[in-house]
């Protein structure tokens, strides 16, 4: 999986890319949202059958990462990260279209997301075609215990 975008390269990435993956969450996730995941549930998922990672690099540096996972005929879009100062890019926008894509390949014909609520990722996942189909209450806590909520977007491929 390569492709160009301005001076972006996306590659398929593996259980050796959980350092850069952590590294571009700490950028990436504010700990008060609650939203990063560890490195031990990274290489845990990674483990698992369906399970594949997206790695972007702009200009030779991992700037972005996304990771899914694919069960009979559907997706979800685990994690999408961006580092802060690669943002504005297309970099998140090229990882995500490259999972649909990729998603497609496999047979999916519906992808799932949860994104915090008030995230401006919604703007993203929006105009890349997913459509809000729910809300999931206290979904995320964050490193002071407060909860916060989650929207559920969805996309057909049919």
């Amino acid at each position: 999986m390569s492709s160009t975008l301005n001076l972006t390269e996306l590659r398929e990435g593996g259980i050796q890319d959980v350092p850069a993956v952590s590294a571009i969450m700490q950028e990436a996730f504010d700990p008060r949202f609650g939203e990063a995941w560890t490195s031990a549930q990274c290489m845990g998922m990674l483990s698992l059958p369906g399970v594949w990672l997206v790695i972007a690099s702009l200009d030779g540096i991992d700037s972005g990462f996304a990771m899914a996972r694919s069960t009979g005929d559907e997706a979800e879009l685990l994690l999408l990260a961006t580092r802060p100062a690669a943002r504005r890019r297309g970099i998140a926008g090229a990882l995500l279209r490259a999972v649909v894509a990729e998603a497609r390949d496999r047979g999916v014909v519906e992808m799932h997301l949860e994104v915090r609520s008030g995230n401006e990722a919604v703007q993203l996942y929006r105009r890349e075609g997913f459509d809000k189909v729910g809300e999931r209450r206290a979904y995320y806590r964050g490193n002071t215990g407060q909860a916060f909520d989650a929207q559920t977007f969805a996309r057909k491929f049919i």
